[in-house]
């Protein structure tokens, strides 16, 4: 091959290049997507976990819906304070106060406290065993499968099995919520993390049915509604429930609960 025929081909691939680059340049320019500069720094403010605790899909869908309008600017739980501020001082707002919540487990029935029913051998995951036959190994149909299902959903290390019930480290939990998606038994809740009394039961039976499977589950009795000064505790069906926004925190119906199951909770 000639040195013409090599300068030629050179050139003409140059040329092409060129031609090319100027191209797309004039196609993205034409084409580009415009980027809104508050979303940028509102996404940049968000700490980045997508665990679609605020209800929109991942970080990316919160910092749009925040930027429209469509979402407060607390909308992320994981972030808390700091970052509500930040996003705040971006769109030129007040950040306003929300209580901090965290996740809380309805359920005491510890192995001491719970018999199983049979040796389960299968996947170490409440939401695969769930659907056998009697739902599980414990006694109580209610009460915690104990396989972990939540715990290989949390993100922050904040939920753990010990003695085999969910438990929550509190200091860890940022009340994302993807515990309380994934238990297949809705034993788990966000209450407000200063809520220092707590029911922690889930058995819809009475009383002596709760007691036949679990020493540690709520019977029903009442007794608790009769010592609330400030009307703050009710039953619903067989279980006590709380209303966090009465209650004082006093603990008259904890010290009077029989079976110990509406529980003082230290803060952390």
């Amino acid at each position: 091959m000639s040195i013409t025929a090599i300068i030629i081909a050179a050139a003409v691939i140059a040329v092409t290049g060129i031609i090319v680059g100027i191209g797309l340049g004039l196609f993205g320019e034409k084409f580009k997507v415009e980027v809104d500069e508050r979303e940028a720094a509102i996404r940049e403010a968000l700490p980045g976990n997508n665990c679609g605790g605020c209800g929109y899909p991942g970080c990316d869908g919160c910092a749009k819906a925040i930027n429209e309008g469509n979402a407060p600017v607390n909308a992320c739980p994981v972030g808390q304070k700091p970052c509500w501020d930040a996003i705040a001082a971006i769109l030129g707002v007040t950040a306003g106060e929300s209580e901090k919540k965290v996740a809380f487990v309805k359920c005491a029935g510890t192995c001491d406290k719970a018999p199983s029913r049979y040796d389960y051998f299968g996947f170490d995951d409440c939401n695969a065993m769930s659907p056998v036959p009697g739902a599980g190994d414990k006694a109580c149909e209610f009460g915690c499968l104990g396989h972990g299902s939540c715990v290989k959903a949390c993100q922050f290390d904040a939920i753990h099995i010990v003695n085999g019930i969910a438990k929550v480290d509190e200091s860890k939990c940022t009340s994302c919520g993807a515990c309380v998606k994934t238990c297949p038994r809705k034993l788990i809740e966000l209450v407000p993390a200063a809520a220092s009394v707590r029911v922690q039961c889930s058995n819809k039976d009475k009383g002596k049915a709760v007691m036949d499977v679990c020493q540690a589950g709520c019977i029903g009795c009442t007794l608790c509604t009769k010592q609330c000064q400030f009307d703050a505790i009710h039953m619903d069906g067989n279980i006590a429930k709380i209303d966090y926004e009465k209650c004082t925190g006093c603990g008259a119906c904890a010290e009077k609960c029989p079976k110990k199951v509406i529980r003082r909770f230290e803060l952390s």
